[in-house]
């Protein structure tokens, strides 16, 4: 009876399998029907028209129609807009297109909707320091059905890039320095804006950036050149724009830096051969803000050419520049384009409208009820709140000084201690600043009628006064004291001396990192540092609370001050979450997802890198060894490191082999300890070196990861089952597979403290 239970059910699955597969391939009959008559209809300029993504310019609700814009629309000259907020503009720009053009077709709606619309979440590089999948995805959830109740239907999320420089600003909005790690992210971030259906008014389409290498430029400077191996492409910044388009990302964006020596905006090898050959993309591709246009600077040529260029690499959508949408007819009839080109174009972007149902209904994501019930709910908050706890790293605690006690005085110091249009970072763009909380009102709140908080700024966020007012753009102000810096210090000292405890937030603004905020200087500003010299010399336990959107050099903090908890910017809810860390409400679990350099000269530092042929024996300096005169190789804090309030040990590592041969499976386990007096998290981490290849091959590389929760006194066995599709890369002529020998296996808390033993592996 088992049995024919068990094939009626296997029966059923097949069945239901192939109905899935049939009604797959019936929609995608429908929308190229569909999208092959109305392509009939157009003509040459409209479908060029489809190719163009101006800037929203100055859209008044109720005037819509009167716009600069509203013209182009009316000839069919827009494909989209971005950047507009609110139902009603959207609902009246997307009236003008789908009542006042000739075929009436709507307008796609697009916003930089990073971390979060209205309820901000973490910064991107703050949300992979969770290694929590199912958050990163839920807050990719709430932002799609935040934005998409107010009108927008496209995101230009998730961004990707692998970054090993901090000095480049963008590092903030991105998932770290790991290949592996930044390919699961990617695949959660799309899984969640996207969700099972795009026709559904609750999801929003992926825009996948910055395709690609973007966050390896030279010198960390943005929009800067890159160069480097298509072997190091393939293997650690290519996997998750792969990854992307696995997840199914509807769209993605090119970047701005060369690659091969020509830009991605016009790179053919890339956007054709790579992305659609290769990986099987079907989406459409969007340059970034005037991609075209600069590739005249670049060098590529005049604007003709350089759009011409563009678009034959296989850019669909050209964003501002308009250099596709008046130059094309002309290369059109000079034979520098093709026809079969700009209607491949025009079919990717027509296919996206109708994937998100545009056709069906322009208006369906203009519902005033959704706008005014579904944006900054309360639930959305108290996720957000839940998820910044769970992305702060606690860096060092000696003494066990946090958690803090709900009682006695705390001195809250520091020129970010209540600021809260700096809480939700850098590309919050739909964010209402005022409705984000500071750290003074979360230890207000949370710390209860027990607690006395006594407050003072004792500096500003640095001694320059120009470059505060470039580290506080886009209503991120920093509320500048024109008091002497030596007034204000004392002010400070005199608050810590009546204290218990103090709480400096210091670090960065929320701009001082982000699109072209690269830093040659990544320590905290001068200013700052002088501020916590002189509350350090009070004698009182000291709480350094750092905001920063990149990796800091925090050696002379780490020497100097008993407790460091990194925040990054914790979004709309930050004050709130940042309070309940350091009151131990919540145990803090994060781990780093990108190296902390002692210095700027340790830079580019990374843990999966190569060996030399003279590698470093033992920690310090040999002559004729690959090290530096003056400071260690080692970093302040490695990849994957964080602490917690209780301990973490790891027994032996155990392997069900020693020996394994072709497709054959290993365990790997380890007995992990909740060794502490609190219930906690911790992220244990799987890491395998190939000893010898045919190229060589990382001393380390990341290959799974569990996030265990473990009470107090409590043991979990945490294994890894790990199969040669776990040994793969791309060898020296570019091959996907993998190589028989020994292989070191690794599991531990960081990159660094790790159990480990090896196997042999044959095919």
């Amino acid at each position: 009876m088992k049995r024919i239970w068990v094939i009626t059910l296997f029966l059923f699955s097949l069945t239901v399998q192939s109905q899935t597969a049939s009604d797959a391939k019936s929609d995608s009959y429908r929308m190229k029907a569909f999208v092959d008559a109305l392509m009939k209809k157009m003509t040459l300029e409209e479908k060029i028209g489809q190719l163009n993504l101006p800037g929203s310019g100055d859209i008044v609700t109720g005037q819509a129609s009167n716009s600069d814009i509203a013209k182009k629309i009316k000839e069919g000259k827009v494909g989209g807009l971005f950047n507009i907020k609110s139902v009603a503009k959207i609902r009246d720009v997307q009236k003008v297109a789908v009542e006042q053009s000739r075929l009436k077709i709507p307008l796609i709606f697009g916003m930089d909707v990073i971390h979060g619309y209205e309820t901000v979440f973490p910064i991107p590089l703050a949300l992979s320091c969770t290694w929590d999948m199912q958050a990163i995805e839920r807050s990719a959830r709430i932002a799609a059905q935040e934005a998409s109740a107010d009108g927008i239907c496209w995101t230009f999320s998730p961004m990707v890039d692998i970054a090993r420089d901090p000095r480049w600003g963008r590092i903030a909005e991105g998932n770290g320095e790991d290949a592996y790690l930044g390919s699961q992210i990617a695949k959660a971030m799309v899984r969640g804006y996207q969700g099972t259906d795009l026709s559904k008014n609750n999801t929003i389409m992926a825009c996948t950036k910055h395709y690609a290498l973007y966050g390896a430029a030279e010198a960390g400077r943005d929009y800067n050149t890159v160069d480097m191996s298509h072997q190091r492409m393939y293997n650690d910044y290519f996997p998750p724009f792969k990854a992307a388009v696995e997840a199914g990302a509807g769209s993605f964006m090119a970047s701005f830096n060369e690659i091969d020596g020509v830009p991605a905006t016009g790179n053919k090898w890339l956007l054709t051969d790579v992305l659609r050959k290769q990986w099987g993309f079907k989406g459409f591709v969007v340059t970034d803000y005037t991609g075209i246009n600069e590739m005249i600077e670049h060098g590529i040529g005049d604007l003709q050419t350089a759009s011409a260029r563009a678009l034959m690499a296989g850019i669909d959508m050209d964003m501002v520049g308009e250099g596709i949408l008046t130059t094309t007819p002309k290369s059109l009839k000079e034979g520098i384009v093709t026809l079969q080109r700009i209607d491949e174009a025009c079919r990717k972007i027509l296919e996206a409208k109708y994937k998100l149902g545009l056709f069906d209904d322009p208006y369906r994501y203009c519902d005033d009820k959704r706008a005014k019930t579904e944006i900054f709910t309360a639930d959305n908050r108290k996720e957000a709140r839940n998820i910044a706890s769970q992305s702060f790293v606690l860096l060092k605690n000696q003494g066990n000084i946090l958690p803090l006690k709900k009682g006695g005085t705390i001195a809250l110091i520091g020129p970010l201690a209540d600021n809260k249009q700096n809480m939700p970072g850098t590309w919050s763009v739909a964010a209402n600043f005022e409705n984000a909380t500071s750290l003074l009102t979360g230890l207000k709140e949370v710390g209860g009628n027990n607690v006395k908080i006594l407050t003072a700024r004792g500096s500003n966020l640095d001694y320059d006064s120009l470059f505060e007012d470039r580290a506080g753009m886009f209503g991120k102000s920093l509320h500048r004291d024109s008091r002497p810096p030596s007034v204000m210090v004392q002010e400070a000292v005199d608050i810590a001396n009546q204290a218990d405890v103090i709480v400096l937030a210091v670090g960065e603004s929320a701009e001082m990192t982000g699109e072209s905020s690269s830093r040659s200087n990544i320590e905290i500003p001068a200013a700052q540092k002088s501020l916590i010299n002189s509350i350090l010399r009070t004698g009182k336990p000291v709480v350094l609370v750092v905001f920063t959107g990149r990796p800091l050099t925090l050696q002379w903090e780490q020497d100097n001050v008993p407790a460091i908890l990194n925040v990054w910017f914790g979004g709309s809810e930050a004050g709130y979450a940042i309070a309940d860390v350091l009151f131990g409400d919540v145990n803090p679990s994060g781990k780093l997802t990108t190296t902390f350099p002692q210095n700027v000269g340790q830079i580019p530092l990374y843990y999966n890198h190569k060996n030399t042929g003279r590698p470093l024996q033992g920690q310090w300096f040999q002559k004729f060894r690959s090290n530096y005169l003056d400071v260690s190789n080692d970093p302040v804090y490695p990849f994957g490191f964080g602490l917690s309030y209780t301990q973490f040990s790891y027994g032996d590592l155990k392997l069900s082999s020693s020996s394994l041969k072709g497709n054959q499976t290993l365990k790997a386990s380890i007995d992990v300890t909740n060794s502490g007096t609190r219930d906690g998290k911790e992220i244990v981490q799987l890491y395998i070196r190939d000893k010898v290849g045919s190229t060589t091959r990382p001393v380390k590389e990341l290959k799974g990861f569990q996030k265990v929760e473990l009470k107090a006194g409590e043991t979990k066995n945490i294994s890894f089952n790990i199969t040669p599709e776990d040994l793969r890369f791309y060898n020296y002529n570019l091959k996907y597979d993998w190589e028989p020998g020994e292989f070191v296996i690794m599991i531990g808390g960081n990159s660094r403290d790790v159990k480990s033993g090896s196997v042999t592996w044959s095919k």
